[in-house]
């Protein structure tokens, strides 16, 4: 005769899952945890030696007890009261489960511990899924704190906060005060409340729902409306993370909310006024406003929103020291692109050839079509140039045209720019250039200047032909020469030859090919280098594409301007975008000290930690992602995404580093 305890319930077993598809099951209050427990499901049971075995667990009906079966032992053993249940743990937080044997066996995030008794003895369980593992914790923990009484039960005699709000939507939308609406209306409704989700996936939640209920017709009533709209936009992970922190298990207080903010958020200096703030500001329910209290989709909206951005809100505005000299900045530059000003730039380059009618022309390309006159490209300077960003633009001229029409350039400059353009001798007692804040609304030219001892109207120079190559002489006008001050524009010899001759207002230019060069079998000079002099780095004419160098590989080596194409798109360009984010977008962002500093060493190219620099570790947590559009090309029918996030950090090799998720299926 068999033992009727140990047999295993009549009913199916089930599994959970938060994913999308219509026939999964919905996990979207602590009620419908305990409901699910309450049913059971298979979980492998871990013991000391390592081994692992399947049972099925289950909440007895009367919430008083966690068992599991089959087992050998007596019915009795196999159940833990939740009474005696201490602390309920995520994770491998134990030592069974951080032993060796399976420490690689099983992903963190799809095991859980329930410590009980006297003796804190655990029973470390590994469920087929991280949503199994989070419905299991959400209901213990209730059951712990609060008993054998589930939140939103009927007999509870009133709804709950969400409930409630959900309802007084409802009735809102009422407007014939039947009691029902349009079907049309109800999914334009809750798109309202959620404008990321499809009308047609609400659509066919509706449709689900009334052939389930057997409820035909296209109006919909209250009680439908309000399952439905916690199926759609209850996103279990919010949902679990509130739990976590709640005293009522359903939303958080006033206190929760502060707890939440400091313990998880790692915020400081918060106040029970702040979160009122907080509340106030994402709480939908009027109801809630009032009374405090912040429910699963005010919560929602909250980490959804920009208050609780990964970025850092201080770095939103200026917040480094911009009284150190230039040289010592990476300065935002772009290559042959006036409408960079308005994306931060702080260095522009302009190519001018000769025009028609003696007006010179700006090229943004070898084309004939892609030149415009030069007088309008620098009106289109004058206007933008501090519209983003206060801080000095250097306008690096490249000249191509005769002495003739450098003059009309020069007084075009002169006449458009006025009072913005700095024409300032520089200063031979001094040994390194202004600040940028010093240089606050100012325009410096970079280009070639006439030596001391030319005193005619024009002379020649030494240039680079904007295709690279070597080097070749060029006929110079006094007029456009006497423009040029802190950003005398030289050519590059060697190392030595700078650290001998080399003058603090004197910037070189490197082709990508050379600069390359450099920072691979000298990076230790060029970073010595540039902690003096400004260099830039201009793209190879080998990219007829206007596509993008690495900047990284030469902000290591400290070179302060890196000239990009800011109209073409893609990592290089979000690389750059993220650098210059940090100081509020202004253009400049100090370098690290050891790029500053005249006595320091720094390593560029180090494939190892550095020696004496303890290493920094860097751990993120992907959580979720909601409403992701089909990858741009996907050729791929209907709606599936099976998405992936991939991290990666760019630096020196030794930072280098790659990560990607699992892909999320559906």
């Amino acid at each position: 005769m068999q033992d009727g305890s140990r047999q295993r319930p009549v009913q199916k077993k089930k599994t959970v899952s938060f994913s999308t598809m219509p026939n999964d099951r919905k996990i979207n209050s602590t009620a419908a945890c305990i409901s699910f427990m309450l049913e059971g499901c298979e979980m492998k049971k871990v013991r000391s030696n390592s081994r692992m075995y399947s049972r099925f667990f289950l909440l007895e009906p009367d919430m008083r007890c966690l068992r599991w079966e089959p087992s050998k032992k007596d019915s009795e053993k196999a159940k833990i009261e939740i009474k005696s249940v201490k602390e309920v743990r995520v994770g491998k937080k134990t030592p069974v489960l951080r032993s060796n044997g399976l420490s690689d066996q099983f992903p963190d995030e799809c095991a859980f511990s329930i410590i009980y008794g006297e003796k804190y003895e655990s029973l470390d369980l590994v469920a087929s899924s991280a949503d199994v593992v989070n419905a299991w914790v959400m209901g213990l923990r209730y059951l712990v704190s609060y008993g054998k009484h589930t939140p939103e039960a009927p007999e509870a005699g009133h709804p709950s906060l969400r409930t409630a709000w959900i309802s007084s939507v409802f009735d809102v939308a009422d407007l014939e005060k039947a009691g029902r609406i349009p079907v049309a209306r109800a999914v334009q409704l809750i798109k309202a409340l959620n404008p990321g989700m499809k009308a047609s996936t609400i659509e066919q939640k509706f449709k689900e729902m009334q052939k389930a209920g057997e409820r035909s017709g296209s109006d919909v009533a209250c009680d439908l409306f309000v399952e439905a709209y916690c199926d759609l936009c209850t996103r279990p992970e919010i949902f679990f993370l509130l739990v976590q922190f709640s005293s009522n298990k359903e939303s958080l207080s006033l206190k929760d909310l502060l707890t939440f903010l400091e313990v998880e958020q790692g915020m400081e200096g918060v106040t029970e006024e702040m979160c009122l703030e907080i509340i106030g500001k994402y709480e939908p329910s009027s109801e809630g406003r009032e009374k405090g209290y912040l429910a699963v989709d005010g919560f929602t909206r909250y980490l959804l929103s920009p208050d609780c951005s990964i970025f850092d809100p201080q770095h939103r505005r200026v917040c480094q020291d911009m009284t150190q000299p230039l040289s010592h900045y990476y300065i935002s530059s772009a290559h042959r692109y006036v409408a960079a000003l308005r994306m931060g730039c702080r260095s522009l380059e302009l190519v001018v050839w000769d025009g028609p009618e003696g007006e010179p022309l700006v090229s943004g390309g070898r084309s004939a079509a892609s030149r415009v006159a030069f007088r309008s490209a620098v009106g289109v300077i004058d206007r933008y140039a501090f519209e983003v960003s206060d801080y000095p633009l250097i306008l690096c001229l490249a000249v191509r045209c005769s002495p003739a029409q450098q003059r009309l350039m020069a007084q075009c400059l002169r006449k458009t720019l006025g009072a913005k353009l700095y024409l300032d001798t520089p200063a031979p007692e001094e040994a390194f250039l202004p600040s940028p804040e010093t240089l606050k609304g100012k325009i410096l030219i970079k280009g070639r200047k006439l030596p001391p001892n030319c005193h005619e109207s024009e002379g020649e120079v030494t240039d680079h032909p904007p295709g690279g190559g070597g080097p070749r002489r060029l006929r110079l006008s006094r007029e456009l020469s006497d423009l040029v001050g802190l950003c005398q524009a030289v050519p590059f010899r060697d190392f030595e030859a700078s650290r001998r001759g080399q003058r603090y207002w004197e910037l070189c230019s490197f082709s990508e090919v050379e600069a390359g060069r450099f920072a691979s079998e000298s990076p230790a000079e060029l970073v010595s280098y540039n902690k003096r002099f400004l260099s830039r780095v201009y793209p190879s004419p080998l990219r007829i594409d206007a596509s993008n160098m690495n900047p990284q590989d030469f902000w290591k080596c400290g070179c302060q301007m890196v000239a990009m194409n800011f109209q073409t798109p893609g990592l290089m360009m979000d690389l750059n975008t993220g650098w210059f984010r940090q100081n509020g977008a202004c253009g400049y962002v100090l370098r690290p000290a050891v790029m500053r500093e005249e006595v320091s060493y720094f390593s560029a190219n180090a494939k190892d930690s550095l020696p004496g620099v303890p290493a920094q570790l860097l751990h993120l947590k992907v959580i979720s992602g909601q409403n992701l559009p089909k990858p741009r090309g996907s050729g791929a029918k209907g709606d599936v995404v099976e998405p992936y996030v991939c991290a990666e950090i760019h630096g020196i090799p030794a930072d280098c580093a790659e990560r990607r998720t699992k892909t999320a299926l559906q």
